[in-house]
């Protein structure tokens, strides 16, 4: 069977979700191969193999995440010339899907972004594409050189599948061009304690309803109460009341928990794009008439300022 290049999404050796799913798609395709890039190989490789990445691909030199990006695409670039995968699968990310497009340029192949499913057809890898704000789907496939694929984060279910995983050093003499620009400084933000929003199983979002940042705590304590992340409308977010990196929507971030809870979230179609795939909606809006409702599993048409503390309460309750 072919390989298949899956582009590990880490921070210094934590493995995100993301590259999960993407190994257990890649082990329906062919061979998964993992890439590793950056420090933190010792660290990742027990996860890695436990998801059935049977060879990893690993380039740490220091220079590699000096520069953004571009070392990336270059690192998977002379892989691809030199091993000739099925395909090359990475994280629907912003870094991932411009990691996809300068691997592409670099390699003259085909991408394609956004997929929500990737299959085997008569031979050809067809990818499965959430378009026009997830009003439709489409199938597509590469028709010159290395697909090169971008899948949704929460698409796949991972699957362990336990292996040895063979290590690979991979040597990547940077190009002029990927050395353009140079990280000058890097801040981490302090962890929260949730999960992230990309990765949770249950995320509670607040939207224009909220009607200030002074009342998002509500949301908040509902979410931590069913152990989830908490998510934001773009008018929210726009409005200044609350981080831009929880903004869901498709000019945001895409999230498929079990659960989602949109509250006094209208349902316009941008927001939709961003969790329409969740396995199950409860939308709490005063508004009957709002869209979100058509897209609901579960309605509540109320104040979610009334509605919210009761649930918190009874969830808290429940679990002693």
């Amino acid at each position: 069977m072919a390989e298949i290049l899956v582009l590990v999404d880490h921070l210094d050796g934590d493995v995100k979700k993301v590259t999960l799913e993407l190994l257990t798609k890649a082990r329906a395709l062919g061979e998964p191969a993992a890439v590793f890039v950056g420090p933190g190989f010792d660290t990742a490789e027990g996860r890695l193999a436990e998801f059935g990445a049977g060879k990893v691909y690993v380039a740490d030199a220091p220079e590699l995440t000096s520069h953004p990006v571009a070392p990336t695409a270059e690192v998977l670039a002379q892989l691809v010339t030199s091993r000739e995968p099925a395909a090359v699968l990475v994280a629907g990310t912003a870094e991932g899907k411009e990691v996809a497009a300068r691997l592409a340029v670099r390699t003259g192949s085909g991408v394609l972004t956004d997929a929500v499913d990737v299959t085997e057809v008569e031979g050809c890898l067809v990818a499965e594409q959430s378009v026009f704000g997830g009003s439709t789907l489409v199938r597509a496939r590469v028709t010159r050189g290395t697909p090169i694929i971008a899948m949704r984060p929460n698409a796949t279910e991972p699957e362990p599948a336990p292996t040895a995983a063979q290590r690979v050093d991979v040597a990547v003499a940077l190009s002029d061009a990927a050395r353009l620009a140079t990280i000058a400084q890097r801040v981490f933000k302090p962890r929260s304690g949730r999960p992230d929003l990309t990765e949770a199983s249950v995320v509670v979002s607040g939207g224009r309803g909220v009607n200030g940042a002074e009342n998002f705590p509500v949301v908040e304590e509902l979410a931590d109460a069913l152990g989830g992340a908490v998510g934001a409308s773009r008018a929210a977010v726009d409005a200044g009341w609350y981080p831009h990196q929880s903004q869901v929507g498709q000019t945001g971030k895409t999230v498929s928990p079990q659960l989602y809870v949109a509250a006094g979230i209208s349902g316009a179609i941008q927001h939709r794009a961003g969790m329409q795939t969740s396995k199950t909606i409860v939308a709490v809006n005063k508004d009957p008439e709002a869209p979100i409702f058509d897209l609901a599993d579960f309605g509540v048409i109320g104040d979610l300022f009334d509605v919210l503390p009761q649930a918190t309460e009874e969830v808290r309750a429940r679990k002693g």
